[in-house]
């Protein structure tokens, strides 16, 4: 067994390329998502008759869409063709569709943008399936844990950073034809690192690819359903994503209302949800002593809920106007802030071991299958967090931080399920 650093892995070619190569999409979808949102609330002021809060949402949606599309014939191609070969026809796709939005934002064409996130989100869907499925082809088991963590911090780091840097370049005259000479850099920049990912073995030469979108997305959930644990760990992974989704979108109107706070508020609270996750994904591998293993994951939960439910009582009653400064001097301040930063320790707890273990315990020719599957039930949980968003605030009215705590005490009901994954992972070893 080795106990080196996952760190390591950052200096050898079996990994550094395909870890560049998540790292800038990553960047890439949220600079243009967020760029593209910005300019249309800040510049366009709504689209075809269509006010802001609309637009915003048709955005969301029309990203997301795809996840349900294809997702099936992904998780197929994912598991038919030799990986490295898919992950740089995805990028040089990234760079056609990028080149396109270049067009588009240079001349404020931004019907034809929304038309691209959709197609971007089409570019993450059949990404997604071989990022998480190409790992255990290339680490050996004592290394997928801390493969892992790093994929799961870079993943975050690279959402944060393209989300400031949207909002840093809105800050400029020519923000639009600024952001168009950075996506498409930066969509260049991925390909290149992803024509050095080295070639893996293929194992799925007799899997036929079919593209019938719902009847193909319909069978993954049954190839993700055979196996009981495994389905229960991509469940798991979805709740997570539902939370983190709540959180995040939540976050400007939490700033604006329940803090008193400006611009620079909502991204400190970004940045430290962000550093938490981070740090909470490197810890995994110590964690789990390099072992595959859920060891963390009833705690990371348990994390999850206590430290909601103390958010809740954090927030002051009557709030004064803060900037992120305050955030960090102001003691009744600082703990929102500490809460929220273990909030994202505790999701990296919980999250990079599930992930492990799904591609530990998945036949090797059903891997990226199983992935397809966890991203369209992600896709799903992300939807209905929205859903459950508009429903506790908007319809019954309650408070931003009174919808934290009702998501940290449902969080105890899977804070169950995990543990009970976690006994029977235990119980498995014991009789190994």
């Amino acid at each position: 067994m080795s106990t080196h650093s996952q760190f390591l892995l950052l200096g050898q070619r079996r990994f550094l390329p395909f870890y560049l190569t998540q790292f800038s999409g990553a960047f890439n979808d949220n600079l243009f998502k967020n760029a593209l949102l910005l300019l249309v609330t800040y510049s366009a002021g709504g689209l075809m008759g269509l006010s802001v809060n609309v637009v915003v949402n048709v955005a969301a949606f029309l990203f997301i869409l795809p996840f349900f599309l294809f997702s099936g014939i992904a998780g197929q191609m994912a598991d038919r063709y030799e990986k490295s070969r898919i992950i740089r026809n995805v990028k040089l796709a990234e760079i056609v569709i990028m080149g396109l939005a270049a067009i588009g934002l240079w001349f404020g064409w931004y019907e034809m943008l929304l038309v691209l996130l959709f197609l971007m989100g089409a570019q993450s869907t059949f990404f997604g399936p071989v990022k998480y499925a190409i790992l255990p082809q290339v680490l050996a088991d004592d290394e997928l844990v801390g493969g892992n963590g790093l994929v799961g911090m870079g993943t975050f780091v690279a959402i944060l950073l393209g989300t400031i840097a949207a909002g840093l370049l809105m800050g400029f005259e020519t923000a639009a034809k600024l952001t168009a000479v950075a996506v498409l850099v930066m969509a260049v920049i991925g390909y290149l690192a992803a024509r050095e990912v080295p070639p893996t073995r293929n194992h799925g030469a007799d899997i036929v690819v079919r593209f019938r979108p719902v009847k193909e997305t319909w069978h993954l959930m049954a190839v993700a359903a055979e196996r009981r644990p495994v389905l229960l760990a991509v469940l798991a992974i979805s709740w997570f994503w539902f939370l983190g989704a709540a959180y995040l979108t939540q976050f400007p109107n939490f700033a604006r209302t329940n803090l008193l706070g400006d611009e620079t508020v909502v991204t400190l609270l970004l940045a430290m949800f962000t550093i938490g996750i981070s740090i909470g994904s490197m810890l995994c591998e110590r964690l789990t002593k390099h072992r595959v293993s859920l060891v963390p994951v009833p705690w990371g939960a348990l994390g999850l809920s206590l430290l909601g439910i103390d958010l809740f009582f954090a927030v002051p009653d009557t709030p004064v106007s803060s900037t992120w400064w305050t955030l960090v001097t102001d003691p009744v301040y600082l703990r929102v802030l500490l809460d929220l930063m273990g909030i994202g320790v505790c999701g990296g707890l919980f999250i990079v071991p599930l992930y492990a273990f799904i591609q530990h315990e998945t036949p090797r020719d059903k891997r990226a299958r199983i992935i397809a599957a966890l991203n369209v039930i992600n896709a799903l949980f992300m939807v209905v967090s929205a859903l459950a968003g508009i429903l506790v605030l908007g319809v019954l009215k309650v408070s931003i931080p009174g919808f934290f705590l009702l998501l940290s005490l449902l969080n105890a009901l899977v804070l169950l399920v995990v543990w009970r994954l976690r006994r029977s992972e235990a119980g498995k070893s014991v009789d190994n």
